[in-house]
């Protein structure tokens, strides 16, 4: 899709800081990270959401959530815990329309906050 950022990353047309890299899929450093450790796993192909990821392709969607663990255990989070977050939706908080898990670690994540 020529006009998602996420795509442009995919493509090598804007710079990323690669945590992983597989045949289907992609993590990398989120730019305003929300975490000490905030890591953005997406699938190489677009998908607006994970639920168009698991209805074309259920493998995908578990290719996802397998990278999203080999991050956090990369990354040295699956020791003391991580968030793995999914926003769907303008309601759920979705920002960009290409389907991606948030890797979140490095403090406390209780919930409900605060």
């Amino acid at each position: 899709m020529s006009d998602c950022l996420f795509c442009a990353i995919v493509a090598g047309d804007i710079p990323a800081n690669i945590v992983l890299q597989t045949d289907t899929v992609l993590a990398f450093h989120d730019v305003q990270p929300q975490a000490p450790t905030h890591i953005l796993v997406i699938p190489k192909q677009h998908f607006a959401d994970l639920a168009a990821v698991a209805a074309a392709d259920p493998t995908l969607a578990a290719d996802l959530m397998l990278a999203a663990a080999e991050v956090a255990h990369t990354v040295q989070l699956d020791q003391a815990g991580y968030r793995l977050v999914v926003n769907t939706g303008v309601d759920g908080g979705q920002s960009v329309y290409h389907c991606h898990v948030h890797v979140l670690g490095g403090r406390g994540l209780q919930w409900p906050p605060g």
